[in-house]
């Protein structure tokens, strides 16, 4: 049995420790917003959070999570969740697919840096590929969430 720590609650599940973290995540523990991309980590879909680091859970298998904090598209901090709500308000998602993983770059990005450029933005998306083309409304909806940080404080 192993126990991982996901979205700030215990899970425990009977996998292989080899298995990677994505199919655990969403096989396992049903949290399907974490999207199978192209499985080499060249996409970004599958991004989430390990103590904080984005990382690709495609990639990852469970061995490596074990004993940190996972957070995924359904969890939970201030900047995801700010971020969340201007991708709603400028209509971000088309297909949808790739924005779990854009959403924990941009978060990552946040976490990091208060007021990104244009620049900051491109560099710390580059990760992250969106068929549909939302780039510009990805950034715009990053722009105005420093914005409404800046409102909260």
């Amino acid at each position: 049995m192993i126990t991982l720590v996901v979205n700030k609650k215990k899970h425990t599940l009977e996998a292989s420790p080899d298995m990677p973290l994505l199919w655990a995540l969403r096989d396992n523990l049903g949290l399907t917003g974490t999207k199978y991309g192209c499985g080499i980590g060249a996409c970004g879909a599958c991004k989430i959070f390990i103590d904080d680091q984005v990382t690709y859970s495609c990639l990852t298998p469970i061995s490596e999570a074990i004993g940190k904090e996972i957070t995924t598209i359904e969890g939970t901090t201030p900047n995801l969740q700010l971020l969340q709500k201007s991708w709603a308000e400028f209509n971000v998602p088309q297909c949808g697919f790739c924005q779990p993983g854009q959403l924990i770059a941009a978060t990552s990005l946040l976490n990091s840096n208060n007021n990104p450029t244009d620049q900051d933005i491109d560099d710390a998306m580059s990760g992250n590929i969106c068929r549909c083309g939302t780039y510009q409304r990805i950034k715009k909806a990053i722009h105005h969430t420093v914005e409404l940080k800046k409102q909260q404080k």
